[in-house]
């Protein structure tokens, strides 16, 4: 699921492979890859649960909460603009999340 040709982006092929953890199961995004992007391209299309209903992949410009997840144990992270780190661990978030953003109080 992932876009290796564009009409009008020039779109690199060659970008470093990153490991990252998304639920426990390990997969592969590319070196530049927001996390978001790098999810959908392991065709993962469910981000969040709010409230009983799903959310995905939509503003993709950080101005929704659609893809507010928890990454390396700090809640609220917008995915979509968020980059791809190597080792990162993913998780869904049920909710709002922590209203401490993940650091322990």
């Amino acid at each position: 699921m992932r876009i290796n040709k564009h009409p009008i982006l020039e779109i690199s092929n060659d970008r470093k492979t990153i490991r990252f953890s998304f639920e426990g199961k390990e997969y592969e995004g590319k070196e530049g890859d927001t996390i978001a992007a790098a999810l959908t391209a392991n065709d993962i299309r469910v981000l969040r649960d709010h409230g009983g209903r799903k959310r995905g992949f939509f503003c993709a410009i950080g101005n929704c909460s659609s893809c507010l997840m928890t990454v390396n144990g700090r809640t609220n992270v917008r995915v979509c603009t968020e980059l791809l780190r190597d080792n990162m661990d993913i998780r869904r978030q049920s909710d709002k999340g922590s209203i401490f953003g993940g650091v322990e109080r």
